[in-house]
């Protein structure tokens, strides 16, 4: 599918537990809430929000990007509490890269690894991709066993690949191809 035309038209996602739609101003109140939590925040290159100015900055930042970006709504509430996303698409070589973050408050439930699974199937299905990949810095073990559970597979650290918070991080990265999904 052609990308422009995919982000002009973001189909809704629906899994057991949530839905994965497009970012709206509106989510500005629940963005903040786990946008501001320290521990959302340790392992992602942006520091925990200090104010809802913040959040509307980096909302409006979302909604102007041109990506395949979902807002992760849990269903129960009908609240926004995180987002997933691909942060970078390569049309020719087939393959993205997806990036998460979900509200301390749902941590260790299986969302985020049920979010994963839904867009990775949204990939190979709708995208017409071959590989996905994920990061996450070498001391996120949550992150990492996530990107486990979802099917993805280890492939290496990057060493010093990132530089954030005043220093150089080395990344984990993981994959998972169309044929093992």
């Amino acid at each position: 599918m052609d990308k422009e035309r995919l982000i002009e038209r973001l189909p809704k996602l629906e899994t057991e537990r949530l839905m994965l739609r497009k970012i709206r101003t509106d989510d500005m109140e629940d963005m903040f809430e786990y946008c501001s939590m320290e521990d959302v925040a340790a392992y992602v290159n942006w520091h925990a929000h200090q104010s809802i100015e913040d959040t509307k900055v980096f909302l409006n930042h979302i909604v102007e990007q041109k990506t395949v970006f979902f807002g992760i709504e849990y269903k129960e509430n009908h609240k926004l509490i995180g987002t997933i996303n691909f942060v970078s698409w390569n049309q020719k070589h087939q393959k993205a890269e997806i990036a998460y973050i979900l509200s301390k408050l749902y941590w260790r439930k299986g969302i985020i690894t049920e979010a994963i699974k839904a867009i990775i199937q949204f990939g190979f299905t709708t995208m017409n991709l071959e590989r996905i990949e994920a990061r996450c810095i070498e001391d996120n073990l949550g992150s990492e066993g996530v990107m486990k559970k979802a099917g993805m597979f280890y492939e290496g650290t990057l060493r010093n690949s990132m530089f954030t918070k005043g220093k150089y991080r080395n990344l984990k990265l993981y994959s998972i191809l169309k044929d093992e999904a």
